[in-house]
């Protein structure tokens, strides 16, 4: 397989969270150094292909603390963007796979022949588990504003600074802040449901997500203050589905999107608990107008 390996890493305990497993922020932030090696190892980078439109992430395993940490990278021109770059995070103990990223480009049509012949060194058909499966594969185009958010059910759920800690190579927000406030905006959206942290307690179970989508519209710099408007879009049997909006706060210009699938895990069997009907019945109530 023409895959690079991209990143040897650990699961530090700090990076786990109230479900003792790898917090999401920080797969994120795994992802950004994996394609940081990538790009120095391949050539590839914004010139080449247009800056990046969406990342995908699926979680398929649970990463506990002190498990070593593998990623593999590779190029992909059959997945559901026009070229995409696929991650592959293992859990080295088990060789299983933990996590996938599907990065999606749109790069100059005229320009596809030349990256084929450029890239087939590190080209690969996308794997079955990296192809998105509950969310739409499209990134976010919309253009709202904080005030139409509100007025159609939208409540805000997160207020932060970009710190330096929280800034790239190029002086931007990087990926894991953004998540990083959605994973603290989630929990402030759940206590307006049954599913609050009283639920949560009663029923020794926690929240996890399964699916992400992240879509940049805007850069965020060092010392811009954000807030995060969140919408519930869907409820299923074990799932629901939330948008998170973030936007700089001076100006209220949107910034970056994301949309969850979230599931409830039991903490003691990490089995998967269906949702009964009064929760689902609430939470389609705080579904976006």
């Amino acid at each position: 397989m023409p895959a690079l390996e991209t990143l040897l890493s650990f699961v530090n305990t700090w990076e786990c969270d109230e479900n003792d497993h790898l917090n999401v922020q920080f797969y994120f932030s795994k992802f950004e150094e994996a394609d940081r090696q990538f790009r120095l190892i391949s050539g590839f980078n914004d010139s080449l292909a247009g800056a990046r439109r969406v990342r995908h992430v699926r979680y398929h395993a649970e990463l506990r603390a002190a498990v070593p940490v593998q990623v593999r990278s590779y190029v992909s021109f059959d997945g559901p963007h026009m070229l995409s770059v696929v991650h592959e995070m293992l859990d080295v103990s088990t060789g299983s796979i933990a996590a996938t990223a599907v990065d999606g480009y749109t790069p100059n049509p005229n320009t596809a022949k030349q990256l084929r012949t450029r890239f087939q060194e590190f080209e690969d058909n996308i794997s079955e588990k990296a192809a998105p499966r509950g969310l739409s594969s499209t990134p976010y185009t919309g253009k709202p504003t904080a005030e139409e958010l509100l007025s159609s059910g939208a409540f805000i759920t997160c207020r932060a600074t970009v710190l330096p800690r929280h800034t790239g190579i190029d002086n931007r927000a990087d990926d894991s802040f953004a998540v990083g406030c959605f994973s603290d905006a989630a929990a402030h959206a759940w206590e307006r449901t049954p599913l609050n942290t009283m639920w949560l307690d009663e029923n020794v179970c926690g929240r996890v997500a399964m699916e992400q989508k992240l879509s940049w519209v805007s850069p965020l710099k060092l010392g811009d203050s954000t807030y995060t408007l969140t919408s519930f879009l869907g409820i299923q049997e074990k799932t629901a589905t939330l948008r998170n909006y973030m936007f700089e706060a001076r100006t209220h210009r949107l910034v970056t999107v994301c949309d969850t699938v979230a599931l409830f895990m039991n903490l003691e069997t990490r089995n998967v608990v269906s949702l009964d009907d009064d929760a689902k019945e609430a939470i389609s109530a705080l579904q976006a107008k």
